[in-house]
Parts: structure tokens; C-alpha cells; sequence
């Protein structure tokens, strides 16, 4: 009996990954489903499971494919692969090593576009508080932009019909392309290192999506946030909308519309002007009417017509007031005097002195005490008699008790 070949695991492994990869419909397949325990390691490459109701295929995305995605996928994401069926021989399991993706039902673009507005939004980069006022009167504009589009010229043209005096210096940046946001953020680096402008219009003409996207690039918007001269974003037609109009200072719906609002027109602040100084005029001419007529009115008034009859008057009127307060003022002295008369008499009147007058005297003892009783002085002791005219000193011979 003839022995059976024995075979290794990894020689095993090996078989079944060539047999795969040989395959005509494996090695180039597309695959639909959901995606389920994402993971993006730090070299680059992305491995997660697509998953259907039924079953789960585990999924490998190599850095150089990655990397050349417009959006980022997330777990729960419905998605279209294309790539081959292999086998991962250390751990025997086959997966599909992805090369293409694409969102099921909604456009790469569209989610990558969603995806970086919403964090640039929790970062802060869209808040109204770091919008700063574009002057409206400025003395440059920097346009970065293509020097050849449409654009630049409508810029141009406008910018110079609503005042001549502002001078216009195109950055040179291109629009379209892989190398386009980075050529936009030197352009507006360069603005900043110029310092000359008071206003950078970053833009371009309209287009589709794709042609837009230089706009939504993470790159750009940094440039934008981070730049220290007001920016207006001016990209394609009026519902065009990018990442760039957000973060901007301020969004133009086109852009000839980011020249219209980069620069007052003075024409209409001459119009403007004229109107006030018209109002002004008439204002003015009102004002010097109604003062005229005050001032014919006060000259025809009698105070003015017969000066010396207003004064003559008021004379008499002075004469009469002085009369009157001579009058009440001598009353008012005369009851004063009245009144302190009578007071003086009432004092007068419990004076000591009045009761001394009849006959009255009042004794004190040698310590000067009021003598009130005979217990308040000693035989032989001193005593002092006021009269109403004089003292009199006397020793105490004796008392009588009554």
C-alpha cells in the first residue's frame, strides 16, 4: 500500500493562495458592502471586514492605494471594492487586498467634503467671531488665482469701474489639478509676505466638482484661516459652495460679486455725497429762513420799537417792589423790637435783683451756701446778708426754731 504525501501547513497555504490569485474572476473582482471594524494603522495601510447580511470578508488597502482616496472610509459605510482575492498565509485566512473604492450610492467627493466640513467646524475654522470686516475702501487687492482664467479679468474690470484708484496684484496660482492647493496656499503665503494688499480674492470660474476641488482641499483652508489679510472666497457660480467659502471672512457668489464687494463704488459715494449736500442746502436755507423771521419778529416787537417805554416800566415796577419791601421790612423790625421788649420785661420781671427791691434779702454761710434753714449755720458762726444794695457780714449770737 502505497504511503500518502504529507504536506506542510504553509506549503498548504501556499497552494491555496496561487490557486486563488490564478483564478480569472478572483483576481480581479468587485465586491459590494458594508464596512465593520475599520482600523488605519500608522503605516498607512487600512484593514477592515465588508460584510453582508449573510457573510464577512476580511479586507486589506495598501498604503499606495490609501493614500489616493478623496475620502476616508468610516465603520457602517456602504462601499464598492475592486481588487483580488489572496490568501494571508500566516494565519491561513483569505481576504481581498483592495485597490479601488467607492462609496455606494453617494459620491467619493461628496463625503470627503462632508467629512472635512464637519471637522474643521468642530475646530472652530467656520466661527463668525474670527470673520474679519473687509475694507470697503482699500488701496490693493491681492487676486490669487489663475493669471489666464476669466476671473482675474472680471475682477479687473470691475474692481476698476467701482474705483480706479485701487491697484490690483494677481498672485499667479494654479486652479485645477493635483498641484492646484498647494499652488493656492503659496499664493496666499506670498500675499501675506508681500503686506502690501488690504484684501486677498482667492478663486476661480465655474465648473464641475472635480474642477472645484482644489477648494476643498484641508491645505487651502488652513491658508485661509490662518492668513492675516481678509479673504474672500469666490469659486464658480452662486450654488457652488467649498470648503474655502466657510472659512473665508467672507464668501462671493461669483467672482465678479468678490470685486463688488472687495471695493465701494464711488460713483454711488459721490451720489451719495451730492445727495447730502443737497439736503444739506435746503436744511440750511430753512434754518437761515426761520432765524431771519425770529429776528424780524423780535425788531417789530414793542421791547425793540419803543425801548425806552419798556424800561420806564420796569422802572416803575422796581420803584413799587423797593417801596413795598421798605414797608414790610420796617414792620418786621418794629415787631422784633416789640417782641424782645417783652421778653426783657418777663425776665426782668423773675430777676432776683426785682424781689431784693422789696424788702427781700438772702443769706449765705461762711462756705457760701445759701442759707435756707437755721440748721445751716452754728452760733458764733459767719453769715453773709445781700440786700438790694449791698452785703452785709454778721455773726450768729443764736437760733430760733420755729
Amino acid at each position: 500500500m502505497l504511503e500518502p504525501k504529507v504536506y506542510s501547513v504553509s506549503r498548504v497555504s501556499g497552494y491555496i493562495k496561487t490557486m486563488l490569485e490564478s483564478d480569472y474572476v478572483l483576481s480581479s473582482i468587485w465586491v459590494a458592502g458594508e464596512i465593520s471594524n475599520f482600523k488605519r494603522h500608522g503605516s498607512g495601510n487600512l484593514f477592515f471586514s465588508l460584510k453582508d447580511s449573510d457573510s464577512v470578508i476580511r479586507c486589506v488597502m495598501f498604503k499606495g492605494d490609501a493614500a489616493a482616496l478623496p475620502f476616508m472610509p468610516e465603520n457602517g459605510m456602504s462601499v464598492i471594492i475592486c481588487g483580488y482575492v489572496t490568501v494571508y498565509e500566516r494565519s491561513g485566512e483569505y481576504q481581498i487586498v483592495v485597490q479601488l473604492m467607492k462609496p455606494d450610492g453617494v459620491g467619493a467627493l461628496t463625503i470627503a467634503f462632508e467629512q472635512l466640513k464637519e471637522k474643521l467646524a468642530s475646530e472652530g475654522l467656520f466661527d463668525s467671531d474670527f470673520k474679519r470686516e473687509i475694507n470697503r475702501r482699500p488701496s490693493n487687492i491681492a487676486v490669487v488665482t489663475s493669471p489666464t482664467g476669466a476671473a482675474v479679468r472680471d475682477i479687473i474690470k470691475i474692481a476698476g469701474q467701482r474705483n480706479s484708484s485701487v491697484s490690483i496684484t494677481v498672485i499667479p496660482a494654479l486652479v485645477q489639478g493635483d498641484m492646484a492647493a498647494e499652488s493656492i496656499v503659496e499664493g496666499i503665503r506670498l500675499a501675506n509676505r508681500l503686506k502690501k494688499a488690504d484684501t486677498i480674492i482667492v478663486g476661480r470660474g465655474g465648473g464641475s466638482i472635480e474642477d472645484l476641488w482644489a477648494f476643498n482641499d484641508e491645505r487651502v483652508a488652513r491658508a485661509i484661516f490662518s492668513s492675516e489679510i481678509p479673504v474672500i472666497s469666490a469659486v464658480g457660480h452662486e450654488t457652488d459652495f467649498t470648503i474655502a467659502d466657510f472659512v473665508a471672512d467672507l464668501r462671493a457668489s461669483t467672482p465678479s460679486n468678490a470685486a463688488e464687494l472687495a471695493v465701494a463704488d464711488i460713483n454711488e459715494d459721490k451720489r451719495r455725497a451730492e445727495t447730502l449736500i443737497i439736503k444739506l442746502e435746503k436744511y440750511a436755507g430753512i434754518a437761515l429762513k426761520n432765524s431771519g423771521d425770529r429776528l424780524k419778529r423780535a425788531l417789530e416787537s414793542p421791547a425793540f420799537a419803543y425801548p425806552l417805554d419798556n424800561i420806564s416800566d420796569k422802572e416803575e415796577t422796581v420803584k413799587a417792589l423797593m417801596s413795598r419791601l421798605k414797608r414790610e421790612t420796617e414792620i418786621s423790625v418794629r415787631n422784633t423790637e416789640n417782641c424782645v421788649a417783652e421778653k426783657v420785661t418777663a425776665l426782668e420781671a423773675l430777676s432776683p435783683l426785682k424781689v431784693l427791691a422789696r424788702g427781700y434779702s438772702y443769706t449765705e454761710n461762711a462756705n457760701g451756701n445759701v442759707v435756707t434753714s437755721v440748721d445751716d449755720v452754728q452760733n458764733g458762726g459767719s453769715i453773709f446778708v445781700t440786700l438790694k444794695d449791698g452785703r452785709i457780714s454778721a455773726s450768729v449770737e443764736d437760733k430760733v426754731m420755729f
